[in-house]
């Protein structure tokens, strides 16, 4: 009955809304009883104080100014809505505008209760779970929350693992999401793919962007996930095509915007990638991805403050994006404020804590600091997770040489250039030339003469090292003809790092490397 009285204002408030005339709608929604005309009201005027917010943003002059602008109906509307809700009066969009509020208002705990109020009283409405979603920190955070037991709460707990790295969960449960009967949704599917990304398993990622690219070829949502994927792999063609293609469908959507803000910053061409970039922002403030990437290409040129800003804001839109927290270390880093760079290299870690290159970046920054310890440990740990970049031995290994270890700093050279052939991979010739000559040396030392002149002749490969090795190989000749014999006793007691498949107890004098196979 409420509904039928409050038709025609509702009717043609919503045509205001529509037109985004916030502040007109909630006018003539004044003195509406029903739930739909309540919420509309005050969903205008939440949204009138967004969009005032937001334009007072745009014409604030620096970054200091933008963090002071706030949205100055949210008190109003906490009262508001408060009183209806402990009168019982609030519907499930009423509870998820309420949520909403409290969520901006920094008041988290309360958020999240009335978040979940919300999912139980209307648990097919997406949106109060994905807002549930961005508060939760951890998994044990998760289990004290008292789920309404629908089918929807599988989708919520695929999603949130997926945010909290916990990829192995989040694919079991869309598998047995697509068992029970969605195995036909570009959502899952799309989501799959997004949860390979963040373990890095890019080829996978590309295989079902590609699958769902001809399964629903009209789809924008993560297609700047793809085009991430594309970039990682600077895969030129491919990127400017989808480019093109995402422009041909929609050019004034979010997405579209970074994969050509992506494909100029393929092409180096950094200021055109951050124009696109903002692009997307003043399309949508609040997406994540934008304000990172747009910190990427600040940092690409030079611009520390800017970068810093944008980082800012990507953390403000979600805590868990490691990305950001990871570029903010860096930009510190390129500032020389080492403490600062440590804060955000370890919230890094806390949110990837197998990523090797949060490790070595927190190895580095101990190393500035002087923590050698420290350093050593994030350095070894990065070998153990898994090393991407294939420098953490490496860079443990000078740390040894610095702190005159020099067995553990052969070892961890040796181990070094054991993984470098065994993956076949062509790397900088600066660091495998580093390692044959400190191998060289460090066997010069303990007089095996037939390694050190292994090492010396591989050392002669390089440019960097030619000289040496020569110089070296001379010396062993020189040795050798004054009738000097090559050590036995001195087997080079090595402190060996422990293998990932073993007990990790460190074992002693392994038998030199065997340097006839090695090619650099």
């Amino acid at each position: 009955q409420e509904d039928a009285r409050d038709l025609d204002a509702y009717t043609l408030a919503k045509s205001y809304f529509d037109l985004k005339e916030y502040d007109r709608a909630a006018y003539f929604l004044r003195g509406c009883k029903s739930q739909k005309a309540y919420f509309l009201y005050m969903y205008s005027r939440y949204l009138s104080g967004e969009k005032k917010k937001d334009d007072e943003t745009v014409d604030s002059l620096g970054p200091l100014e933008k963090g002071q602008v706030k949205n100055e109906a949210l008190r109003e509307l906490r009262v508001e809505l408060s009183k209806k809700h402990k009168a019982r009066e609030l519907d499930g969009f009423g509870l998820y505008l309420y949520g909403v509020v409290l969520r901006k208002l920094d008041l988290v705990k309360e958020a999240i209760d009335v978040f979940v109020e919300a999912a139980h009283v209307l648990p097919l409405h997406w949106g109060a779970w994905l807002e549930l979603c961005n508060l939760i920190t951890d998994k044990e955070m998760l289990k004290f929350l008292s789920l309404p037991d629908t089918w929807m709460k599988e989708f919520f707990l695929a999603h949130i693992y997926t945010e909290l790295q916990l990829i192995e969960e989040a694919l079991q449960k869309y598998q047995s999401l697509i068992d029970a009967g969605f195995s036909k949704s570009t959502y899952i599917i799309s989501q799959i793919a997004v949860a390979y990304h963040n373990i890095r398993d890019i080829d996978k990622a590309l295989s079902i962007f590609n699958e769902l690219r001809k399964q629903d070829p009209y789809r924008i949502e993560n297609m700047d996930t793809f085009s991430n994927l594309l970039y990682v792999r600077s895969m030129k063609p491919e990127l400017s095509y989808l480019a093109h293609n995402l422009c041909e469908i929609d050019k004034y959507r979010v997405e579209t915007c970074c994969v050509i803000g992506n494909y100029y910053s393929l092409r180096s061409q950094h200021e055109k990638a951050a124009l696109y970039f903002q692009r997307a922002l003043k399309l949508n403030p609040r997406y994540l991805g934008a304000w990172t990437l747009m910190g990427h290409e600040y940092m690409e040129m030079k611009n520390t403050s800017a970068a810093i800003q944008a980082y800012r804001h990507a953390i403000e839109v979600n805590k868990r994006d490691y990305r950001a927290w990871y570029g903010l270390g860096q930009t510190y880093e390129i500032l020389k404020m080492p403490f600062y760079c440590l804060y955000y290299y370890r919230r890094a870690h806390q949110l990837r804590p197998n990523d090797s290159r949060m490790l070595v970046a927190l190895g580095e920054c101990y190393e500035k600091l002087n923590q050698l310890v420290e350093a050593k440990k994030c350095y070894w740990r990065a070998y153990a997770v898994g090393d991407v970049e294939k420098m953490a031995l490496v860079k443990l290994a000078k740390l040894h040489e610095q702190l005159n270890e020099s067995e553990q700093a052969a070892q961890c050279y040796i181990k070094y250039i054991q993984d470098i052939c065994s993956c076949g991979e062509t790397v900088e010739h600066l660091e495998v030339s580093t390692a044959f000559r400190y191998l060289a040396q460090y066997y010069f030392k303990c007089k095996l003469w037939d390694e050190a002149s292994a090492c010396a002749q591989k050392c002669c490969a390089f440019n960097d090292t030619r000289e040496e090795g020569k110089a070296l190989l001379r010396q062993i000749l020189q040795l050798r003809n004054q009738g000097e014999t090559s050590s036995t006793d001195i087997a080079a007691p090595f402190f060996l790092p422990a293998s990932l498949s073993a007990n990790n107890t460190p074992t002693r004098r392994v038998s030199p490397l065997n340097l006839s196979s090695v090619t650099p």
